[in-house]
């Protein structure tokens, strides 16, 4: 049983959600104005983990073929045959079936919401078989949720989860292109779309300097809406350090060999989540 729940995890790459899940927990401290109610933060974990194991699914499920024929993903669960294609497929209804329900929980309108999300982040796979903006619909796809946990406390739009959705949207689409750089050659011989592939690395990770240039600023607009302290401008220029330090060290291709890249980026989530809570919560 353990040995089945490694396999999926690995499959979905559950240690991944720290990326995205801190932002999404600081849209639900200012949704709720401090810290939510307990059957809140239960449901918004929820809802976090079932979409996101739905659509990294559905993505490994729609790659297959694709996975098989790149040398670097050859390896995954799919094409090397340690799951099925049936078994993956009723991952994903299951999962998807269990973010509507568990959004249903939360309140009306994160439940008529929740077939959109499901199509933001299901509906990423297919954009890199016809445009090298695919990497800005997964920063869409990942960048709704300080939006949507805010929505889960509050069942109003407010300003700022915006706002720190658009800061996630500029630093997902930064890292997407940075990691598509390792299969620049393979996604322009199997005809795929993609930054690198269009724009060549040197110029790809340029972009991704700009990209991620505004997400302290971002940031810090963040803030001063919200009327938060110095201690958040603080939260603000240690990102623009760790960004800056992540595009200045990485100069090779293979991140999977480069672990100090994902733990920079797991660091930026962190501090902000660190940053909303005390300035929602303690201060």
């Amino acid at each position: 049983m353990l040995e089945k729940l490694r396999l999926w995890s690995s499959l979905v790459r559950l240690s991944h959600t720290v990326f995205a899940l801190p932002f999404a927990l600081s849209g639900l401290l200012i949704g709720s104005g401090g810290l939510p109610r307990l059957p809140v933060l239960l449901l918004v974990l929820g809802c976090m983990v079932t979409a996101r194991n739905a659509a990294m699914a559905w993505n490994r499920l729609m790659d297959r073929d694709i996975d098989a024929l790149n040398p670097r993903t050859r390896i995954r669960h799919l094409p090397a045959g340690l799951v099925s294609p049936r078994a993956v497929a009723f991952f994903v209804v299951a999962n998807a079936l269990l973010f509507i329900l568990l959004a249903g929980l939360l309140n009306r309108l994160c439940l008529w919401l929740s077939p959109l999300a499901l199509f933001l982040v299901l509906g990423y796979t297919q954009t890199k078989r016809f445009t090298s903006l695919c990497h800005v619909f997964l920063g869409l796809a990942i960048g709704i949720s300080p939006l949507a946990a805010s929505l889960a406390a509050s069942g109003r739009f407010h300003t700022a989860p915006i706002l720190l959705g658009l800061a996630l949207l500029l630093w997902m689409t930064g890292f997407d292109i940075i990691y598509a750089t390792q299969d620049e050659d393979a996604d322009r011989q199997l005809g795929l779309h993609s930054i690198p592939a269009r724009l060549g690395r040197a110029r790809s990770l340029r972009l991704s300097a700009v990209l991620h240039l505004l997400v302290p600023c971002l940031l810090w607009i963040t803030g001063r809406l919200q009327g938060w302290s110095l201690v958040w401008t603080g939260v603000c220029v240690g990102i623009a350090g760790l960004l800056a330090w992540m595009h200045l060290w990485r100069t090779g291709d293979d991140l999977s060999m480069q672990d100090g890249f994902f733990k920079a980026n797991a660091l930026v989530s962190l501090v902000v989540l660190a940053g909303t809570f005390w300035e929602t919560v303690l201060r």
